[in-house]
């Protein structure tokens, strides 16, 4: 049960069985008696990258899903929502999930692994944009990354799964290894664009990938764990040609937070929607 007043407030990570590991959520199973300003509070107090909000279920497997990080309401998030796929899954068991949300219908299924639960979403239609090159040149200059150390192989592109992230690709791991930002900077930048997160990216092998995502419009320096970001970057690898039209993708992040978790990411030819999986723990 949760300190903080009102409906019970759960915490779970996603995209690890470690508690330690993944990023963390606020999940309130039960967000009816809330308004926004008391689901913006709880997110504030929780301090995580985004929490998220259920109405009472409609009897059918679904239900109407928020998700607010620390300063504003975002409109999918999909960390949030592999959490929230396992805290029902824990209460009622695995199976199938509907979540509404502002982005769109967005189906859920739960299986069990073992002693482990595994959540798997399929997003919204996704798209890719291209990337003026002075919106470009002023996400180096936040960064403070030299256009050199771009991986050319890999083009910056917005991308859209649910919601946006600018994808900037990094020729070394090294150069994604160091990140220190400036703030304020990079979130004028990104609310101008309407940008969720930045998904950096280095290229390990064909199908293997390590990211980042800064989140300063949600109050964050960095998110730990990005499934809408993954999303977004599954569609952005196939427009691309980047992976074959039938691919498993597999996104590490936020080892270089001391959080490592897994994002897989599925790609099926003929099929435009994006699936992310990760497995999931409660949280204390």
């Amino acid at each position: 049960m949760s300190s903080l007043s009102g409906p019970e407030v759960l915490r779970y990570t996603a995209f690890s069985a470690d508690p330690e590991g993944g990023n963390p959520a606020g999940v309130v199973l039960d967000a009816s008696a809330l308004d926004d300003a008391a689901m913006l509070a709880v997110a504030a107090e929780l301090g995580y990258s985004e929490s998220a909000f259920l109405s009472a279920p409609d009897g059918r497997g679904g239900h109407t899903i928020r998700y607010f990080s620390p300063k504003a309401e975002v409109p999918f998030c999909g960390h949030a929502t592999i959490a929230t796929a396992i805290a029902l899954a824990e209460r009622d068991g695995p199976g199938e999930l509907v979540f509404s949300t502002a982005a769109g219908t967005v189906p859920v299924t739960v299986t069990r692994e073992g002693d482990e639960l595994r959540a798997t979403l399929t997003s919204v239609e996704p798209h890719t944009t291209g990337v003026a090159a002075d919106d470009l040149t002023e996400a180096l200059a936040a960064l403070d990354w030299p256009a050199a150390d771009l991986d050319p192989a890999l083009p910056p592109r917005i991308a859209y799964a649910g919601a946006r992230h600018l994808v900037l690709a990094a020729a070394t791991r090294e150069r994604l290894a160091d990140l220190a930002y400036d703030f304020a900077r990079l979130e004028a930048l990104m609310h101008r664009l309407d940008l969720t997160t930045l998904q950096l990216v280095w290229r390990e092998s064909e199908t293997v990938f390590h990211v980042r995502d800064p989140f300063p419009v949600g109050g964050v320096v960095e998110d730990p764990a990005t499934g809408a970001a993954a999303a977004a970057f599954g569609a952005y690898a196939r427009e691309l040609g980047l992976v074959p039209a039938d691919a498993v993708l597999t996104l590490h992040q936020g080892a270089d937070m001391g959080r490592p978790g897994t994002l897989t990411v599925a790609l099926h030819a003929g099929d435009a929607r994006i699936r992310v999986s990760g497995t999931g723990t409660r949280i204390g």
